[in-house]
């Protein structure tokens, strides 16, 4: 009785020995199985990068007036974008050439409605680059017949052209670009000649007065101006602006009967603060930007999508 015991004490211990042997094998063996050979290809069926990645490796592509990424598709020629990278916002949303805006400003023609007695007008041309950079050139005539009240003598300036060359930036360069708010330099250049007539000096002394004239004098002048200015769109292609400038004198040509009173293009030479009112017109330049096109081999031969004739005659 006691053999059969041992016996099946014996059978036991080596049914259990042989079952955890059984299952070290299976946790240490992987088992393959149809849906395991599939898992990563299911996961990443539906990756659309991955799936874009794989399709602009077989494309082309071009950017769009927008600036957008345009794809083509090498076999089949269809053009799409990329999703993904369609949330991307570009550093500049309007193209290099933009715009050229044209303007004249009304202020001084204004202020002489007003009583003003210099200052004729001027017009300026300015090329937008991607709404953001914006050289400036400005051209116009300034003249002055002037007798300051309290003074003793008519300041005379004729009829005289003046420039100015300079640079806006524009903060809302991302934005509408109907309506602007820019910070800008300039350089301004007057070549002008001036004359002071009707000079009156009283003498208590000799109890006398005497009149004379200072002739015409030439002489040049340059200064520098920083602008702060504001336009919104009106209609359409019209818009209005308005400019505040500090200015200073940066070179004068000899004066030897006086620095001249009045500076075409600058105004009175004891006002560092002035404004400009302006209307102006816009025109787009977009289409002088060369946009890339497809690089498309047309000597390949298309592939046929229509079904093949088999048919034995």
């Amino acid at each position: 009785m006691k053999r059969v015991h041992i016996i099946l004490i014996l059978l036991a211990v080596a049914a259990g020995i042989f079952a955890a042997d059984a299952q070290t094998r299976r946790r240490m063996t992987p088992v393959d199985t149809p849906a395991t050979t599939t898992q990563a290809v299911n996961e990443t069926a539906n990756d659309t990068a991955r799936i874009n990645a794989r399709r602009r490796a077989n494309s082309v592509s071009y950017l769009n007036d927008n600036g957008q990424t345009v794809y083509v598709d090498t076999i089949t020629g269809m053009e799409w974008m990329d999703s993904t990278l369609i949330n991307r916002v570009p550093k500049m949303e309007f193209p290099l050439f933009h715009a050229v805006t044209v303007g004249v400003n009304v202020w001084d023609p204004l202020m002489r409605a007003f009583g003003q007695h210099y200052g004729i007008a001027d017009a300026w041309a300015e090329l937008s680059l991607h709404n953001r950079y914006k050289p400036i050139v400005e051209v116009g005539l300034g003249k002055a017949d002037y007798t300051p009240s309290g003074s003793n003598f008519t300041y005379r300036s004729p009829m005289s052209v003046y420039f100015r060359l300079g640079i806006n930036y524009n903060f809302l360069y991302n934005s509408n670009p109907d309506y602007s708010f820019v910070a800008g330099v300039r350089y301004g250049l007057a070549p002008f000649t001036y004359s002071i007539d009707n000079v009156t000096v009283d003498s208590p002394y000799w109890d006398e007065t005497s009149t004379f004239n200072i002739p015409s004098t030439k002489t040049t002048v340059g200064w520098f101006e920083f602008c702060l200015g504001l336009r919104v769109k009106i209609w359409g292609p019209v818009s209005a602006g308005w400019t505040v400038k500090y200015q200073s004198i940066l070179h004068s040509g000899k004066a030897p009967y006086g620095k001249p009173y009045y500076i075409p293009g600058y105004g009175s030479r004891n006002a560092p603060v002035s404004g400009s009112f302006s209307v102006s017109y816009t025109f787009g330049i977009e289409r002088l930007n060369k946009h890339r096109t497809p690089d498309v081999d047309m000597t390949e031969t298309p592939v046929s999508t229509e079904p093949e004739n088999n048919t034995i005659e």
